[in-house]
């Protein structure tokens, strides 16, 4: 619920733009995972957790190549990334865009960097001298933001809320 006398922003939601606000900018650089939705050969949606990196420009996702998702995702296939913090009031940076993949032998620097972001580089160190073992090739994917919405629930929230505050604070002045 929506206390009165709190105002909206306008939120320019889909503008890529909003990557550059400080609150985007602090889930992208967070230990939190991303949800990546894709859909499946047979056209029904998929939902994972995933790590992630940030490279200024795109979401980098890194994958084993025989992760189920390496058999479905191609160059050009649209998907969607949010990652939501884990408080209240709830933060959520939900991203739409193309996919460009590329093959890389060893582990990808956006994997190391993403590995130490999250688990810390002493505990990091331990996990990438096994996956070097595990996994001498793996799969790099470009999320490109083409579409951003950004929520903070103080100030942002979903269009419906914003649309019935907007209609609540219409009938307040009549």
């Amino acid at each position: 619920m929506i206390a009165k006398g709190i105002e909206t922003m306008t939120s320019h939601q889909g503008s890529t733009q909003l990557l550059d606000e400080p609150l985007a900018q602090e889930l992208l650089q967070s230990k939190l995972p991303a949800q990546l939705a894709y859909n499946w050969h047979d056209n029904t949606p998929r939902l994972i957790p995933i790590g992630f990196h940030w490279n200024g420009r795109e979401i980098v996702l890194c994958s084993p190549l025989d992760a189920p998702k390496t058999r479905v995702l191609q160059n050009g296939m649209k998907v969607a990334l949010t990652i939501s913090s884990e408080r209240n009031p709830m933060h959520v940076l939900s991203i739409r865009g193309s996919i460009r993949i590329e093959q890389v032998d060893g582990l990808p620097p956006e994997y190391i960097a993403m590995t130490e972001r999250t688990s810390g580089k002493e505990h990091a160190q331990a996990w990438l001298t096994q996956a070097r073992l595990m996994w001498p090739v793996m799969m790099r994917i470009f999320v490109q933001p083409e579409w951003v919405r950004l929520m903070d629930f103080e100030t942002r929230f979903p269009s419906a809320v914003e649309s019935g505050q907007a209609r609540l604070t219409q009938a307040q002045i009549n």
